[in-house]
């Protein structure tokens, strides 16, 4: 935008229609008088005593005319609606455009109405997260901006909404090459408002590279770090942090506080950053700071912070705070914390801290009241026992975990509000976890308990024979079963198991009024038992039967009419139960049929059903139905896919938003420039085993302007570095697997500069990469969350050490990036007697800690021979570190997944870390391999050896213990 336009706006480019023009034609001949008709008509009946019908659209035409006319009833009466319509509360307020606010306000600078000003100021500031969405805020003037910044009514979700809305609006209006550096500079001081020890850190990292930012992130960061770095320091540090105030915008209209992501958060800080009253004496606040510090180092049930020690100040609006990945905070003081300055708090989050213990669920009930939805997701386990084939596993509880009795809690009762809670991956919770939560039950209509995976059937079906108002049901990747079934389609559900249900009446049962069923990955729902449960189900919205026994039969017998997300990959469902079931559901926006291999959607062929009443099946009936009915939004296709049976969707995909295309679906070049044309509001694209080319690729980034996810993996075609080299600003995950063994370094510098937004980035088959390819990562993407590198030649030849600069790192994978990797020492492991499979060999090579010592106490173990046929030592090679893994847990405060490869350690194994020295750590994988021989010649075997997966060793961290499984799979 060019910097005369940005000048307009500031000086009023909105242009009012005035109430008459006078014109003076000629020296003096006449004088020519135009007058907006209906704005006068308004102003003469108001003079005559009628009533004023005000609105945003007439306002200031009339404003003009009582300033024109000298009417300063029509000016107080101006004035009273528009400080009423200003200055009403909550959402309801936003009665007024955003481009009328910046409208009415230049009106009021260019005729020195100073009320209008501090209203529009003052309306912006309260509405400023609803502003910001407004295509019209970068016309937003930089006076108006730097005003509601500086107003004490501002309200944000987060420090983090308010940099983003900064750096949008210098990104749109300081981009031109017409700008002198002082102006820019001028400008770009802005943000130093922003607080920046509030930033999540993945934010202030991922910022290193902004142009307008880049000082302020380094900044931020070198301030996160301190923070965690001496957790005692964090009052002081809060006050003083370059010299900048540093408390949570709060503000009687805040609703919302959102402080995910921030792992220098302690309850410490939160005392310190959250308001206080004015006569709080600041010695008082350190004082109080550093007894904070002590609770949280106090392992209890219950830490009480004395109110008689501090004022903090009560929001009643606020009334959901996010703390997600937060791993540092003591949550029994924090709630503390939150029921003295949010007490109508009704929706906490808290994701991803496995620290958040059930017992501090009943606490936080007790303390308030009003919470109704409690999200304590944390990542599912890789291990899901039904998905694949443990040879060993062993289990280590904490010796210090003193949990409340079902008995005690029994005894005092709660009066629970909470209607929604998700436990999703909490492999933590067990059957007598389920049943402390019955006492929650009374009020539970949503249960999310996804890859839960220490609950049995037994424990999942007397909780939802408790859970009388329950609607929504997520249990998949457990042993959700028959009991559980049983529970559901029973009429009147009491203690115990009930009988069967009554085949013509299921209107009394819990299956008939769930809304959301999802059951996916569920192995001990057989056939009978989901045959039974579709019956029962009508008023479903969302279903999951993803990797279950259902066929057509099963989803024959399902009825309902409202059905919004579907998903049954990886079933054998065929196209023609499929196509009733379109039919009876016009409302489908999501739908689900990858890896499906009876669906031979479209292929214009004839398939037999004897579930149907008819026998014939035409291909295009499913495609058809699905176009004249439904307007999907998100869609994961495979099997039958075509370009033929794509035209015929159009209808029906072109407000599509993600799609993935899996095994079996043959688009071909064709296909694929056809769905861009259909579908150009995608912004999710994730192809697998497709024909693709630069051409396509380049129609991805030319058509998709706002494409934030994409994904090419073990695709054919001729890809080049050609493909990568058009811009993609709003890129935030890139999957290339297998397509681009070309890669070099400098093709991964052209990556960097077209993707600079990338938070997430997954290569697998780049064999050119090198140690050099580190520092190029870590340099153009210091926002990485998440990075997956797999057979990408010699990255990690000479250790990591680079990617220690991406400080946000969450889920790190590196496997096989090693290409000069030395064999491992041979440890042989005998299992236990219990155990009858025969005897296999773990890579272990002199590994100690937790993980050595988890195994070794239950296997005997034979020591390896000092001696090595090679000639060479192999505790010598290169490769990633031995103490890798304490490291990166250690640097990175985030860090909660790590995938490894035994044969890329430089000493043949890795050390694992204690569980005070794990941080945030949950989740380590360790695959291992084992060499391929060709012969039984072991003077060949240098020739013929091929290195293939043995089986993975998994250590999994949570708040009750520790778990060290041997799986042969490779996960």
């Amino acid at each position: 935008m060019k910097a005369s336009k940005l000048k307009q706006r500031e000086a009023g480019s909105f242009n009012i229609q005035p109430i008459l023009v006078v014109s003076l034609l000629g020296v003096s001949d006449h004088v020519s008088v135009y007058w907006n008709l209906e704005t006068t008509v308004n102003v003469l009946k108001f003079i005559y005593g009628c009533p004023l019908d005000l609105s945003f659209n007439n306002f200031l035409p009339l404003l003009e005319g009582a300033l024109f006319f000298g009417l300063d009833d029509l000016l107080l009466e101006c004035k009273t609606w528009f400080c009423r319509t200003t200055s009403t509360k909550g959402l309801s307020s936003v009665q007024i455009p955003l481009d009328s606010i910046i409208e009415i306000w230049n009106f009021g600078l260019d005729h020195a109405i100073d009320f209008l000003a501090e209203l529009c100021t003052g309306y912006f500031a309260r509405n400023f997260m609803w502003a910001v969405s407004c295509s019209s805020f970068s016309y937003v003037p930089f006076n108006l901006l730097c005003s509601c910044i500086e107003h004490p009514h501002l309200t944000v979700d987060s420090e983090k909404h308010l940099c983003e809305a900064l750096l949008g609006w210098l990104t749109s209006n300081v981009g031109s090459m017409e700008f002198s550096s002082n102006t820019e500079d001028d400008y770009g001081s802005i943000l130093e408002k922003v607080q920046l020890n509030l930033l999540p850190l993945w934010f202030a990292s991922g910022k290193r590279r902004n142009h307008y930012f880049s000082k302020l992130a380094d900044e931020s960061t070198s301030d996160i770090f301190s923070l965690m770095k001496d957790p005692s320091m964090s009052s002081c540090c809060v006050l003083r942090v370059s010299g900048r105030n540093s408390r949570i915008r709060l503000t009687e209209y805040t609703e919302k506080v959102d402080l995910s992501g921030c792992p220098q958060i302690t309850s410490a800080f939160l005392l310190s950053a959250l308001p206080c009253s004015n006569n709080m004496d600041l010695t008082l606040t350190g004082t109080l700071n550093r007894s904070s510090v002590k609770l949280q180092c106090f392992d209890g049930a219950r830490h009480l912070i004395s109110q008689s020690l501090f004022q903090l100040l009560a929001f009643e609006a606020v009334c959901e705070v996010d703390v997600s990945k937060c791993p540092n905070i003591h949550f029994e003081a924090a709630i503390e914390l939150f029921c003295k300055s949010f007490p109508s708090l009704k929706i906490l989050k808290a994701s991803y801290c496995s620290h958040f213990k059930l017992e501090t669920l009943f606490h936080l009930v007790r303390e308030c009241p009003l919470v109704n939805e409690v999200d304590l997701t944390t990542d599912v386990s890789p291990i899901i026992p039904t998905q694949v084939s443990i040879v060993s596993a062993t289990v280590e509880e904490y010796q210090e975990l003193g949990g409340v009795s079902y008995k005690i809690l029994k005894d005092k009762p709660l009066l629970s509000s909470i209607t929604k809670l998700v436990l999703k991956g909490r492999s933590d919770i067990d059957d007598m976890d389920l049943q402390k939560l019955s006492l929650l039950s009374s009020s539970l209509s949503y249960l999310n308990i996804k890859g839960c995976t220490s609950v049995t059937d037994m424990g999942i079906s007397k909780l939802i024979c408790k859970s009388m108002k329950l609607h929504s049901l997520v249990v998949s990747d457990t042993y959700f079963g028959r009991n559980s079934t049983l529970v559901l389609c029973s009429d009147s559900p009491l203690d115990g198991f009930p009988a069967m249900p009554c085949e013509l009446n299921f209107s009394t049962s819990l299956a008939f009024r769930l809304q959301k069923l999802h059951i996916g990955g569920c192995k001990n729902v057989d056939v009978r038992s989901l045959l039974q449960l579709m019956s029962c189900t009508y008023s479903l919205k969302s279903l999951c039967l993803r990797e279950t026994v259902v066929d057509d039969h099963a989803l024959n017998n399902f009825s309902g009419s409202s059905l919004e997300k579907l998903d049954i990959s990886e079933t054998m469902v065929s196209g023609a139960s499929l196509t009733q079931l379109v039919r009876r559901n016009p409302g489908l926006k999501l739908f689900k049929v990858r890896s499906c291999r009876k669906l031979s959607l479209w292929e214009g062929r004839l398939e037999v059903v004897e579930a149907l009443p008819y026998h014939g099946f035409s291909g295009e009936e499913l495609s058809f139905e699905l176009s004249r009915r439904c307007t999907l939004e998100g869609a994961e296709f495979g099997w039958g896919l075509s370009p033929f049976s794509l035209k015929n969707l159009g209808p029906a995909i072109r407000s599509l938003r993600t799609i993935t295309v899996g095994l079996g679906g043959t688009l071909g070049e064709y296909g694929l420039e056809l769905l861009l044309t259909v579908c150009p509001l995608l912004e999710a694209v994730v192809l697998h085993f497709q024909v693709i080319s630069d051409n396509i690729v380049k129609r991805i980034v030319e058509s998709l302007k706002h494409i934030k996810v994409l994904g090419l993996c073990y695709c054919l075609g001729g890809l080049s570095s050609l493909s990568f080299q058009l811009s993609m600003p709003n890129l935030r995950k890139l999957r290339l697997e297998r397509v681009t063994p070309w890669m070099t370094n400098d093709d991964l510098v052209t990556l960097t500069r077209s993707c600079t937004s990338l938070i997430e980035l997954s290569l697998s088959g780049c064999t050119h990469l090198n140690s050099d390819s580190q520092q190029i990562i870590s340099y153009g993407w210091p926002g990485l969350i998440s990075i997956h590198l797999e057979d990408c030649g010699e990255v990690t030849s000479e250790g990591v050490s680079s990617l220690f600069d991406c400080k946000a790192i969450e889920d790190l994978s590196l496997r096989h990036t090693g290409e000069n990797r030395v064999e491992e020492k041979l440890v042989q492991v005998q299992l236990p007697p219990l155990l009858d499979p025969p005897p296999f060999h773990v890579f272990f090579c002199h590994h100690k800690g937790q993980l050595s010592s988890r195994v070794m106490e239950h296997f005997d173990v034979v020591p390896p021979t000092s001696s090595d046929s090679s000639g060479v030592d192999p505790t010598q090679g290169r490769g990633i570190q031995r103490n890798f893994i304490v490291d990166a847990a250690s640097r990175w405060p985030m860090l909660r997944k790590i995938a490894l490869d035994l044969c890329d350690a430089n000493e043949g194994g890795f050390d694992s870390p204690s569980y005070a020295g794990r941080f945030s750590l949950n989740t380590v994988r360790i695959a291992k391999c084992k060499q391929q021989r060709c012969s039984l010649d072991f003077q060949c075997f240098e020739n013929c050896r091929k290195s293939v997966h043995k089986e993975t060793i998994i250590l999994e961290w949570n708040s009750k213990g520790l778990k060290t499984i041997i799986v042969k799979e490779r996960v």
